[in-house]
């Protein structure tokens, strides 16, 4: 008999503000008891409950999803981001952001040859992101009113089951609980210094706004999911696709990542390792989140996020 497929996540009922974490099958929410990360860290003695559990299911048992809020299914306590490491977007980038006179074709070659030899003998690079920015797959996204560049990065990201320090990239894996969706936001304008250009970007300021981390809705076990280099990443904005590329063009696979951020700090059940953005952000259309945007994220086998953006208003905002 084939096993029963499911996913957790993080919920609450209406009129309780209890968060609880769950088994999601099917459309079925199954509570359970201890908080997501104390799940994540002791799976090894609790999967085989949860397998059978969510075999057992029929069509009346927990709760009905459509009548439970779905949280953003992780509390991290680290969340390490990834940046320049689809091949497509750094080319992208590269040509759009070329020098007047230089010839388009040739600073894509040139940036693509630099790619390749940077997946063969480069490292990956990294920066550490707040978690107090992480927020559901349904919350509205306020856009700050101090900038009107903010865009959008679909990304996939993986959740640390065990403690990983200094592992292989033979070993990462094994150290990988699950998948889940992250739209890692970020204020165009903020990621560069212009008083102080020599110390280069400031992440802080561009990418840790309130919900500027948009995560889940589902967490998918790693057993489930398949291959990270193998999903589709795809982002439409009002309907237009904007983003639509393959995991298979990453420079550096979620193998490799989770290997070199544990060579610096042990990383611990429940952190997110994101993994970066393919090709398709608004600033390689010419085209930022504006007032009534809604972004449709979706990522294979991860679920959908649905996120309308509405202005800051005048009261709310005030210059970082």
């Amino acid at each position: 008999m084939a096993e029963t497929t499911y996913a957790l996540v993080r919920f609450q009922e209406p009129g309780d503000s209890k968060t609880r974490a769950g088994l999601l099958v099917k459309d079925r929410v199954l509570p359970l008891d201890g908080d997501i990360n104390s799940l994540i860290e002791h799976w090894d003695t609790t999967e085989g409950q949860f397998d059978a559990l969510a075999a057992s299911v029929g069509e009346d048992s927990g709760l009905a999803g459509t009548a439970v809020e779905i949280l953003a299914p992780v509390e991290p306590a680290q969340v390490l981001q990834t940046g320049a490491n689809y091949r497509k977007h750094v080319i992208d980038l590269a040509a759009a952001h070329r020098e007047p006179g230089e010839d388009e074709e040739e600073v894509s070659a040139k940036t693509a040859a630099m790619m390749d030899k940077r997946a063969g003998q480069g490292t990956p690079y990294f920066f550490i992101g707040l978690p107090t920015a992480v927020a559901s797959a349904t919350d509205d996204l306020t856009l700050p009113a101090y900038s009107k560049s903010h865009d959008w990065e679909l990304e996939l990201a993986a959740v640390i089951g065990r403690t990983a320090f200094r592992v292989t990239p033979e070993e990462a894996l094994d150290y990988v609980f699950g998948y889940t969706m992250v739209n890692d936001i970020t204020t165009r304008e903020y990621v560069f210094r212009k008083d102080m250009p020599a110390i280069g970007s400031d992440w802080y300021r561009a990418k840790n706004a309130p919900g500027f981390l948009p995560t889940g809705p589902l967490l998918v076990p790693a057993k489930f999911f398949g291959d990270p280099q193998d999903v589709q990443v795809t982002l439409k904005l009002n309907g237009k696709p904007m983003q639509d590329e393959s995991t298979a063009d990453m420079i550096f696979g979620v193998a490799k990542l989770v290997s070199e951020a544990s060579q610096i700090m042990p990383l611990r059940p429940g952190d997110l390792v994101l993994t970066g953005s393919p090709a398709g952000n608004g600033q390689h259309w010419g085209r930022l989140l504006q007032d009534g945007d809604v972004m449709e994220g979706t990522i294979t086998g991860l679920g959908t996020q649905l996120i309308r953006c509405k202005n800051e208003t005048q009261a709310e905002g005030s210059q970082p």
